[in-house]
């Protein structure tokens, strides 16, 4: 059995607290799962099933699905489960979501949660492309906060603001963190 850090049980409460909220919805791949470890590595455990869609492999559909629904009303909560996949979504993340506010004259708003980690590199390293830290490249790419979460205070800072903003939001979660 996999013993896990204080670090991750927070990630699961923040995640729990964003469920309970009316208009959540959490999209991405390996969301959807009911056994345990199958739903994001576990921290979706306590978010009902209602509130979560399972995508394939298809990160610029993902945004723009995120966006859209946001443009409806709806709280997204986008999942990549490693952030070296968002460059995949590039156009939708830095010229879509990124400026809509800007370009519509604040006509819309619309406000997404991109969570993302950076990959595993014990007991298993995931790879080069699965593990890289890329951080500082988004923060300079995006006008709305990306924030890399290592401690639970940060975790639940970051969550926070995220539940509170009007905008959209990035939140980098390290998994190599999420085991004691």
């Amino acid at each position: 059995m996999i013993k896990r850090s204080k670090y991750y049980y927070a990630i699961c409460k923040e995640m729990e607290k964003l469920g309970k909220l009316k208009k959540t919805i959490f999209l991405g791949q390996q969301v959807k799962g009911d056994k345990g470890e199958l739903d994001f590595y576990g921290t979706l455990k306590n978010v009902s099933l209602k509130k979560r869609i399972e995508l394939p492999v298809c990160e610029e559909l993902q945004m723009g699905m995120s966006i859209g629904l946001a443009l409806e009303g709806y709280l997204p909560i986008s999942i990549y489960q490693r952030m070296d996949f968002l460059p995949r979504c590039a156009d939708q993340l830095i010229n879509h979501l990124n400026l809509i506010e800007k370009l519509s004259f604040g006509l819309f708003k619309p406000k997404v949660i991109i969570r993302t980690t950076i990959g595993s590199t014990k007991p298993l390293n995931t790879g080069l492309q699965h593990s890289k830290d890329l951080t500082e490249g988004f923060s300079k790419l995006l006008d709305f906060p990306v924030i890399k979460v290592t401690t639970v205070k940060e975790v639940k800072d970051a969550y926070k603001l995220a539940r509170n903003i009007d905008k959209p939001i990035m939140i980098i979660e390290v998994q190599d963190l999420y085991n004691e």
